[in-house]
């Protein structure tokens, strides 16, 4: 049922609750369990296509990981991005973006699964937020950590342990935290798992210099 509802979507440009009806019509008793509802939901969200590298579908493999490995034990590798001092880079092909202690390169722009902005101070009804607080968040810009991927110098932090502390590989200086269960953004928004890296603790370079390739990698 749901290999038919994907092919009534990709053949006939329909959604898939459009395409879901359209089966039941002809087969009132088929049904389509949750989780391949949510499946279809991200085929028609990238476009009828299967994009492993588009940030919805890795928010989705994230979503789905706590499911299938509740002891976050032995994660697939594919999970964790490519850590970027481990190969070289071309110039001006991608954002860098390096912790701001010591310049060690730590995730690329790809790596960044951005959010909907979330409601702001009014998400915070159950925290005391100040009246200045409330100023701060008014605008645009609110959202003031990355939540990316996990990157592979971050693996043995993350394996077998629910939630703890981002740590530069190289100086050590906190950079942010994680949370299997989720942390909610500066701007209100929840989001699951996180992997939160503060922007205070980063800087944005377009390029990883060769003078400093070698460096980064201890």
């Amino acid at each position: 049922v749901a290999v038919l509802t994907a092919y009534l979507m990709k053949t006939e440009g329909l959604g898939w609750e459009e395409a879901y009806a359209a089966v039941r019509a002809a087969k009132p008793d088929a049904e389509v369990n949750p989780g391949f509802q949510g499946q279809l939901k991200l085929y028609e969200a990238m476009g009828c296509a299967v994009d492993m590298s588009s940030p919805l579908y890795k928010r989705y493999r994230l979503e789905m990981l706590t499911e299938r490995y509740p002891e976050l034990q032995d994660l697939p590798r594919e999970v964790f991005a490519v850590d970027p001092t481990s190969i070289c880079q071309n110039p001006n092909t991608e954002v860098l973006y390096r912790c701001r202690k010591c310049r060690r390169a730590l995730f690329r722009g790809s790596s960044i699964l951005s959010h909907t902005e979330g409601s702001g101070p009014t998400a915070f009804a159950h925290k005391r937020v100040t009246d200045a607080a409330r100023l701060r968040g008014a605008g645009p810009g609110r959202c003031t950590s990355y939540f990316t991927e996990p990157v592979q110098w971050m693996e043995p932090a993350l394996l077998g342990v629910l939630e703890g502390q981002l740590l530069c590989p190289k100086c050590t200086s906190k950079l942010g935290s994680f949370s299997w269960r989720g942390e909610q953004c500066s701007c209100g928004r929840w989001v699951t798992p996180a992997f939160q890296i503060h922007k205070s603790r980063v800087d944005e370079a377009r390029t990883l210099p060769a003078a400093d390739f070698q460096a980064a990698k201890t």
